[in-house]
């Protein structure tokens, strides 16, 4: 199952959403698009707890496009 973190679940208005195969994929990521984009952010620990919590295994990345009912 994949992965997906939104800038917006962080609490920031902006559309960027990162998906990937694993926290550390989203993570890398969300680091880049904050280099490039929020350069007036401080990345504090309490930001990356948020960050991490914000991430959510992607709707219908399962090998049954997300019914329970495959199987």
């Amino acid at each position: 199952m994949g992965k997906v973190l939104k800038c917006r679940d962080v609490g920031v208005n902006c559309d960027f959403e990162a998906h990937g195969k694993d926290d550390a994929d989203i993570l890398r990521q969300a680091a880049e698009h904050a280099k490039s984009c929020h350069t007036e952010t401080k990345i504090t620990p309490e930001l990356q707890a948020k960050i991490k919590s914000a991430i959510k295994d992607e709707a219908g990345s399962s090998c049954c496009g997300g019914h329970s009912s495959c199987h």
